[in-house]
């Protein structure tokens, strides 16, 4: 797409999800309110500096549900952080939803190397948390072949990796790092473990990690 072309979207995009949070969220509405700032204000990419921030107080005094800008009916999954400095931060799916984070993560992993002959392990953890199911989507619209054996159980994941012949390794950067260690540890042969890829995140890592890893 055209320089041009990609603003424009990008400004008719972002001045439809300010109108959708000012006509169906109260709290955005008011916050919008504060700043002089009707939804016709909004334009163009370049409006954005005019938006108020949203902080994690504004998340926590709106639990679980306050941000949504659709009914329960139209929701189709829900998931949470962990909770672990207050209220979990609570995210609400809708089907296309759903559609559009498998397309995104399906694009990561191309761009990653992944294809339809790859096995892809799946070591991001499965339920409140988002890595493991939005892993998992992206893998199969991909055509790989998933193994959705989730976090922990270290002796499992390494027995699978190399009866299964894991060639994508998909979970947090630590427990790449610490496989690692495992595998040396339980003097698997190195040339038993077919990885060729890792799609590493859901937390900061450096640059020794990775060269590590």
């Amino acid at each position: 797409m055209e320089r041009e072309e990609l603003l424009k979207l990008q400004g008719e995009r972002v001045a439809a999800m300010v109108k959708r949070v000012h006509d169906s969220v109260p709290f955005y509405r008011n916050k919008l309110q504060e700043k002089g700032i009707e939804p016709g204000d909004i334009t163009t990419i370049d409006d954005l500096k005019k938006l108020p921030f949203t902080t994690k107080q504004d998340l926590r005094d709106n639990y679980p549900f306050g941000l949504f800008t659709l009914p329960q009916t139209d929701i189709v999954r829900l998931h949470a952080s962990s909770g672990t400095t207050g209220k979990s931060t609570v995210v609400g799916y809708t089907h296309n939803d759903i559609l559009m984070w498998s397309e995104v993560v399906a694009r990561s992993l191309t761009m990653a190397g992944v294809g339809k002959s790859d096995i892809i392990q799946v070591a991001y953890g499965y339920g409140l948390f988002t890595g493991g199911l939005g892993l998992h989507y992206g893998a199969e619209k991909v055509g790989a072949t998933v193994i959705p054996i989730s976090g922990g159980n270290t002796k499992k994941q390494l027995q699978l990796m190399e009866d299964f012949g894991s060639t994508v390794l998909a979970c947090t950067p630590s427990y790449a790092a610490y496989l690692g260690e495992a595998l040396v540890e339980e003097k698997i042969d190195r040339k038993h473990i077919k990885l060729k890829a890792g799609v590493f995140g859901a937390e900061p890592w450096t640059e020794e990690m990775r060269s590590q890893i």
